[in-house]
Parts: structure tokens; sequence; C-alpha cells
């Protein structure tokens, strides 16, 4: 099994039209249906919390920016869901994630590499 870790960090909330209940039941049964999915095609979803490192939310982007996605094996470690995704269609938080976790699990060549190491890529999608 190919391991995929999902890691929710920490919030403090300063508008409340951005919160999500990501230790709710709603957010359990999304990851827990997209865990059984995945399952089937050979990832190992695993959700961790971080509650050390705490992100302010004052908008979707910020929202997006406290999940972590990993793929260690593709070696992509710890990237946030709008780095992964891009731009959020629909600003559905756990679709998003669920994008994101798919693309990590099945296309990792197509996640552009961090900032530090854009200077040596020409983002051609080659997944160096």
């Amino acid at each position: 099994m190919k391991p995929v870790v999902i890691t929710i960090l920490d919030q403090v909330h300063q508008r409340t039209d951005w919160f999500y209940d990501f230790d709710g039941s709603a957010f359990s049964a999304a990851i827990n249906t997209l865990s059984a999915e995945l399952s089937v095609l050979g990832i190992a979803l695993d959700i961790r919390r971080n509650r050390e490192v705490v992100i302010t939310v004052n908008s979707y982007a910020d929202l997006l920016n406290c999940v972590r996605v990993s793929s260690p094996l593709d070696n992509h470690h710890n990237q946030c869901v709008g780095h992964i995704i891009g731009k959020s269609e629909h600003l559905d938080i756990v679709e998003d994630i669920t994008r994101a976790v798919r693309r990590i699990a099945f296309a990792p060549e197509t996640i552009a590499p961090d900032a530090a190491f854009r200077k040596v890529c020409h983002n051609c999608g080659c997944g160096c």
C-alpha cells in the first residue's frame, strides 16, 4: 500500500465564515469514504493532527493552507492543498482535499515543485 498522509494544522479563526469543523462527523464520514475508495486502489490514507502549528484563518486560502498532504514515496512532503490543486473551483474544503489527495496519489509528477526548487526546474511536468 502506498501511504498518503493528510495533516490538519490547528487554526485560529478571525472570521467565522471560513470555519470548518475538522473534528466533526461530516469530515470524518467524508474521509472514511475517501479512504475506503483509495484502499481498493492500493492507497493507505492516514489522517493526523498537528496542534503545534497554528494557522490564522482569514480567508479560504488560509483554510486550504491548514491542510497538508504528503506522499513520502513520491517525495512530496507536507504540501498545502492550495499548492497541490491550484485554484479551488467551488470553495468546498472536502472536495478540495479529495482532489489534492487523488492528485498526489495518482499524478504526483503534475505537482509543481516548491519555490526553492523552481529555480532549477523548467516546470515542464517531468517531475524533477
